[in-house]
């Protein structure tokens, strides 16, 4: 007979085993992925040696250590945003406290608050950025590509097809 609603729907209780040994060996980011740190670090999410830029953001074509090829890495905007929706909270606080309690004029919002906010954006798109491409390594994830059909798959005959005859239809003439 279930002791609780918890058990009688099924649910795993609080007190679970499993959720417990988790706790204590630690899951910390270094623990669950070795490659996500490297990426933070701005190194080779296979070995963790390599470089991962060749300039300020320029990712290299490749590891010089283990030799993986970083073509499968694109994580376009990815940093950006990110930089940009965690850092905008606080300079436009920041922005806002200066106005608010000083009303300086505009040169020295200009010299205090465009600088906090280069400050807090431009550093971390880069660990950021090695952060997305080490998370795309460990996750194998890639550019979505379309099956091109090979010459040797049976072809379907005209009865069994689904949808217009494109032959027949008017608009695809």
């Amino acid at each position: 007979m279930p002791r609780s609603n918890a058990e009688l729907y099924g649910f795993q209780s609080i007190h679970h085993p499993v959720r417990w040994a988790r706790k204590e060996r630690g899951t910390d980011m270094a623990n669950r992925d070795p490659s996500l740190m490297s990426g933070l670090k701005c190194r080779c999410p296979r070995c963790g040696e390599g470089r991962l830029f060749q300039g300020f953001l320029k990712l290299r074509p490749g590891c010089e250590k283990c030799g993986l090829d970083y073509s499968f890495a694109d994580p376009a905007d990815g940093p950006a945003f990110f930089v940009m929706m965690t850092m905008a909270f606080p300079a436009t606080a920041f922005g806002i406290w200066i106005e608010l309690a000083y009303e300086p004029a505009l040169w020295i919002h200009m010299i205090t608050t465009v600088p906090f906010l280069l400050l807090n954006c431009v550093p971390p798109i880069r660990p950021i950025k090695g952060m997305l491409i080490a998370s795309q390594y460990a996750n194998k994830a890639h550019e979505a590509r379309f099956a091109v059909p090979t010459k040797t798959s049976a072809r379907v005959p005209q009865s069994e097809r689904r949808g217009p005859d494109l032959d027949t239809c008017s608009a695809a003439k």
